[in-house]
């Protein structure tokens, strides 16, 4: 599901115009990318939470030169789906 598939499902189900709906997923994701930028984790409950995981410094090898370099510590962001969520997913969608 794309961002406008997401957009015209809410304006369906609202009957919001889709230029409002639109607007407010674009703030929505804005203030949470924002948020995460500035080093807070973001928790919607009942769905799950936007975290900042620490990754560690590690040696890696480039295979091409046969060299071997440091990858510095550095943080990426990261979903992590709430209880419920994730048991609803798993008793709906069937194995394919």
């Amino acid at each position: 599901m794309t961002k406008a598939e997401i957009v015209a499902d809410i304006a369906n189900k609202t009957g919001i115009e889709k230029v409002a709906v639109q607007a407010t997923v674009e703030a929505f994701m804005e203030t949470l990318k924002n948020s995460m930028i500035n080093g807070q984790n973001v928790y919607l409950r009942g769905f799950g939470s936007f975290i900042i995981k620490k990754r560690a410094e590690k040696t890696g090898r480039n295979i091409s030169k046969n060299t071997t370099i440091i990858i510095p510590a550095h943080n990426i962001p990261a979903f992590k789906p709430a209880k419920t969520f994730v048991n609803k997913v798993k008793s709906s969608v069937k194995a394919k």
